[in-house]
């Protein structure tokens, strides 16, 4: 076991963003084209996590151009630059996959305080 912790300690980030589900997120990841690198950015609700440790992840969902899109993040890749919370949202579930079934306003999230 002393094996595994080295190697998880070695590539996991030394301070991780406060990701909840139910939080509007703001993803900016490293993205290789050819020679050139850029940095992309993909705003949406976290309706996921899972996992821990190094192998967590993240599921951030948002709608563009009416079709729905997901993307799941590893919170601890290197190809994710940095997590910015927008909002905190209030929410009593662990996964919020029903939000797929919704549109518009049905689908937002109420605001923590």
């Amino acid at each position: 076991m002393d094996l595994v912790q080295m190697f998880t300690d070695k590539y996991q980030k030394e301070t991780t963003p406060e990701v909840t589900v139910g939080d509007t997120v703001r993803v900016h990841i490293r993205v290789k084209e050819g020679s050139r690198e850029r940095i992309q950015v993909f705003e949406g609700t976290v309706i996921a996590k899972k996992h821990g440790g190094i192998a967590e992840t993240f599921t951030v969902r948002r709608v563009s151009y009416g079709v729905g899109v997901e993307k799941v993040f590893p919170l601890h890749a290197p190809s994710v630059e940095k997590i910015e919370t927008v909002r905190r949202g209030k929410v009593r579930r662990a996964k919020l996959y029903y939000l797929r079934d919704r549109v518009g306003k049905r689908a937002k999230v109420k605001e923590r305080v």
